[in-house]
């Protein structure tokens, strides 16, 4: 999970508008950067299974977040994979 201060920064990065912490890109930074950290912990504990099955959550939720920016906002979802450095 990642700490107060790191979510503040990626909302800061992608948000569309002055109060947003919801939108779209925000969620799908936030769930790239959670997928990050828990990759790398499932790299030195292989056996974690409760792990790998919230990774497994995270990355449906992605794949499903992208397929409706996709769907709505064309433009900002070409954006928002160049900066992720998506597929």
């Amino acid at each position: 999970m990642l700490d107060k201060g790191k979510k503040e920064k990626i909302i800061e990065q992608f948000k569309t508008h002055a109060k947003d912490t919801g939108s779209p890109q925000v969620q799908i930074a936030i769930l790239s950067e959670e997928m990050k950290e828990l990759s790398s912990h499932l790299k030195t504990h292989k056996k974690d299974n409760s792990s790998r099955r919230g990774l497994l959550k995270k990355v449906s939720e992605r794949r499903r977040l992208l397929k409706y920016l996709e769907r709505e906002d064309a433009k900002g979802y070409a954006d928002l994979v160049l900066k992720l450095k998506l597929k």
